[in-house]
């Protein structure tokens, strides 16, 4: 069935730090490069600018260039295209990660636990809901980065979705949580996840090494790169979440709560 499956392709790139112009025009030759097919290309955190606290200087209105770069793309590439950017709206700045369909249509998701190791709380405003979008008959969690270490915040009440996705600026010396964190989400929600990181150093002396990662309901590891710029497609298998959750229905058992 057309719906048993989902193409996912995940850019890890090098970004230049705070230039729009230069990162957008890699990702458009990149994406023009994409063979195959292709439901859903993901960019990485603040794609076009670096993990920057510079947001009164860089972001942008829902309707700046940014986001009609990516409906442009969307539409011209037929996918649905996500990353997060800076956005400002009604005076206040976001981490904001954005899903424009090829349609148009747009869905967002704000950055719900802020960073404040890096002074991110300092500068934007956390999110309030989550927001899980569909794709093919996919249900898909939307996560930024730092989420991935709030399990609560993931969890997967019942059969809510079938995968997680979150985008990062993830850097080397914590690397090892990255990777352990997105495994876990995979096991315990018995889901697929998705993490897309980048590679590179920003003008903070951070280096990246990428390790952008797509882990089974089992939370075997389907692909993972690390150290080099990446632009690869996976399929995922509904089945697989189907077979996973009918076998060991371990969700059954969670404890139940509420979000407020």
């Amino acid at each position: 069935m057309a719906h048993e499956q989902l193409h996912i392709t995940l850019i890890q790139p090098d970004i230049v730090w705070e230039d729009k112009k230069a990162n957008l025009e890699q990702y458009s030759e990149t994406i023009s490069g994409i063979t195959g097919a292709k439901h859903i290309v993901v960019l990485p955190e603040m794609f076009s600018t670096g993990f920057s606290m510079d947001a009164v200087r860089l972001a942008e209105s829902m309707d700046g260039p940014s986001v009609h770069w990516m409906a442009d793309t969307a539409s011209k590439h037929r996918c649905i295209l996500t990353g997060s950017l800076i956005i400002e709206e009604n005076g206040k700045y976001y981490n904001r990660m954005i899903w424009v369909q090829p349609d148009g249509h747009i869905h967002t998701y704000d950055k719900r636990h802020l960073f404040a190791y890096a002074k991110e709380d300092k500068h934007y405003t956390p999110g309030e809901t989550r927001m899980i979008v569909q794709a093919n008959g996919w249900r898909i969690n939307l996560q930024v980065c730092y989420d991935l270490r709030f399990p609560v915040w993931a969890r997967n009440q019942g059969d809510e979705y079938d995968v997680l996705l979150n985008v990062a600026n993830w850097p080397e010396a914590r690397i090892l949580a990255w990777k352990t964190l997105l495994q876990a989400r995979a096991i315990e929600n018995q889901c697929f996840v998705v993490g897309v990181n980048r590679i590179g150093k920003d003008a903070k002396g951070n280096n990246y090494t990428g390790a952008s990662s797509v882990f089974g309901p089992l939370g075997e590891t389907i692909w993972q790169q690390e150290g080099l710029k990446q632009c690869h497609t996976v399929t995922l298998e509904k089945d697989q979440v189907r077979k996973t959750r009918e076998t060991l229905p371990f969700l059954n058992d969670a404890d139940k709560f509420l979000l407020l």
